[in-house]
């Protein structure tokens, strides 16, 4: 839908507008991203279950960090149509300098973690125990974190060392410790309802102040990889309540992972619909 405000930024998922100086509107669409590249194709009501699961977690997460959400009403600042048409999948959020680094937390090795270690014995230049498996726990859980690439680019990721020289050692250090912090207790809280948090990512910005705030979306389907405790094995990819099934279909294409993005079978954008639903309701969203 056209909304009146103005348009300032298309990411691959969210769609931003400007309200004034201070605040933004952040609407969560329907769109797929997938290894950087967005599909022609929707997975139904996702944007709303993100933004349900994301403000759970903002909620629950708070005495850590603070996030992005002012709690405004949507009337406040759109006509009563855009905001009855938005309602579930739009938040007003305070305007934030972005950092120029997403923060990766790893618990177990899969995915280009388990290709990493594989090739190299390391993840992300961290080097690992010999005869680790594929979707073990991790003997300490890391922080991998990558640089924030343009739509249709892939992240990169990146030592330590570089998120120093790009926001500096204080900056760089608490981006760290907050988001192992974060990670720990989300991990801690979904084990309780049967469910292993594999890794996950995290987006920050800095205020007027310069303080740290956590931003864009926390421990989502779309942001982290849920499996199921009473499924989970060793030496598989255990089944997951994310987009992994999407992940596991184009696996078995011949498509190189950039534009254009192939066409998803329905039963496909169905099943991950589906997925999305069911890890809002065990997590008891």
């Amino acid at each position: 839908m056209k909304i009146s405000l103005p348009l300032i930024y298309q990411g691959k998922v969210r769609d931003i507008y400007t309200i004034d100086n201070r605040k933004m509107l952040m609407v969560t669409s329907d769109r797929l991203s997938a290894f950087d590249v967005v599909f022609a194709q929707n997975i139904p009501n996702k944007g709303r279950v993100l933004t349900q699961v994301s403000n759970f977690w903002f909620d629950k997460i708070q005495h850590i960090i603070p996030n992005h959400l002012t709690h405004e009403a949507l009337d406040s600042v759109l006509s009563a149509t855009e905001a009855k048409q938005l309602r579930g999948r739009a938040v007003i959020v305070k305007k934030l300098k972005p950092l120029a680094v997403e923060a990766i937390v790893r618990g177990y090795i899969i995915g280009s973690g388990w290709q990493d270690y594989q090739a190299t014995g390391s993840i992300c230049g961290i080097h690992l125990p010999k005869n680790l498996v594929l979707a073990q726990k991790l003997p300490k859980t890391l922080y991998t974190p990558s640089n924030k690439a343009k739509i249709g680019e892939h992240d990169k990721n990146i030592d330590f060392d570089r998120t120093v020289e790009i926001l500096g050692h204080d900056l760089a250090k608490q981006v760290k410790s907050i988001s192992l912090k974060i990670y720990q207790f989300a991990s801690d809280y979904a084990l309780k309802r049967g469910i292993i948090i594999a890794d996950t990512k995290f987006e920050f910005g800095l205020d007027e102040n310069n303080t740290l705030i956590l931003m864009d979306e926390v421990l989502t389907p779309d942001s982290s990889r849920f499996w199921s405790v009473k499924d989970y094995q060793l030496g598989t990819s255990p089944k997951s309540f994310d987009k992994q099934i999407i992940r596991d279909y184009l696996a078995t294409l011949n498509w190189n992972k950039a534009p254009p993005a192939p066409v998803l079978p329905d039963k496909i954008v169905q099943r991950t619909a589906e997925k999305y639903q069911q890890i809002a309701a065990i997590l008891q969203v």
